[in-house]
Parts: C-alpha cells; sequence; structure tokens
C-alpha cells in the first residue's frame, strides 16, 4: 500500500471551490515531505509525535484534509486555540501510542484543515497561485502533524521553515518566505 491522502469538502463551499483543489497532487505532496523528513530522521532528526515509533516508521502513512469555509474555519480555531478568527490551516495530529501503530498496517498522521477563503486571500495578497500557496500550507500542516512547532521558540520556527522551503524547492516551488 502506498501513501494516501484523503480530502473531504465542505458541502458551504461551491463546485468551483472544490475543483480548485482537484488540480493539486497532494500525494505527492505528502510523499516529496516524507521523503525528506525520512532522510532527517535517519540522520538523528526526532519526530515529537513518534519518537517511540522508529521501527513502524516504514509504514505506509495517511493524511485526511477537510476543506471548509470562514465560518467553520472560525469555530474550529475557537475550540482548538482559544483565537477568534478563520486561520489558513490547522493540524489534529493523530498522536497514537507506539503499541497501537505497532498494530497498525499503516500510520495516520492526522488531519489538516483548511479555511478556503482564507487561503485564497493570502494566495492574493502574497501574489502567489492558489496552487503554489496551499501546496506551501500542506508541507507546513504535515511538519505540524510530526510534530513541529514555530511557536515554541525562534529555534523551532527557523528550522521548520527551512524543512518547508526544502521540500517546496523539491516540489518545484520557490522559497515562500522571500516573496
Amino acid at each position: 500500500m502506498m501513501h494516501q491522502v484523503f480530502i473531504n469538502i465542505s458541502e458551504s463551499l461551491s463546485e468551483q471551490a472544490a475543483v480548485m483543489y482537484q488540480a493539486i497532487n497532494f500525494e505527492q505532496i505528502l510523499v516529496t515531505a516524507l521523503i525528506t523528513m525520512d532522510q532527517k530522521l535517519n540522520q538523528g532528526l526526532e519526530f515529537r509525535y513518534f519518537l517511540d515509533s522508529e521501527d513502524d516508521w516504514h509504514k505506509p502513512k495517511t493524511l485526511s484534509l477537510y476543506i471548509t469555509d470562514a465560518i467553520e474555519a472560525r469555530e474550529l480555531n475557537l475550540q482548538a486555540r482559544a483565537k477568534d478568527y478563520a486561520t489558513n490551516v490547522l493540524s489534529y495530529p493523530t498522536q497514537l501510542p507506539a503499541f497501537l501503530i505497532q498494530e497498525l498496517p499503516e500510520i495516520d498522521l492526522g488531519e489538516l484543515v483548511f479555511c478556503h477563503e482564507v487561503v485564497l486571500k493570502e494566495a492574493e495578497e502574497q501574489n502567489k497561485t492558489f496552487d503554489a500557496h496551499m501546496t506551501h500550507l500542506v508541507v507546513h500542516g504535515i511538519l505540524h502533524l510530526l510534530g513541529f512547532d514555530h511557536e515554541i521558540s525562534d529555534q523551532d520556527a527557523d528550522a521548520m521553515e527551512s524543512y518547508e522551503i526544502e521540500i517546496l524547492a523539491k516540489l518545484g516551488i520557490n522559497n515562500p518566505y522571500l516573496a
């Protein structure tokens, strides 16, 4: 079995919005991010949410994406982070215990929730294509699901940013922080 990405799009979004996501190869983004981070894992880097699962890391990974509107994204951000606004991406890591991961045929990384309106607005404001910005946010979210957090320290933020830049370059996307 290969790595898989499951996509759910809120019924509140238009068909036109849903079509925008069909053009993005989410599986390729996941595979590229995992290959890059696997290399770092082999060099001694630790994934905060998978500290005791190195022996099982070879298993296929799954990732769930949910695309929603600003109303629901705001509610979710308020529940998850006590912040009363819609944000671009929220990450919900699975954080399964190692003994359970050992029993499963695949590793579920977790779920990423995207606010369609925020992603569109940010892409426009940053003079990026929708696809490039969405790809960046997916990579950013995957790193969160592995346990990286730019809000912990400047050092963590710098490391996470460098991983994003490296992965995006492999996907043919320029450094998003140089805009």
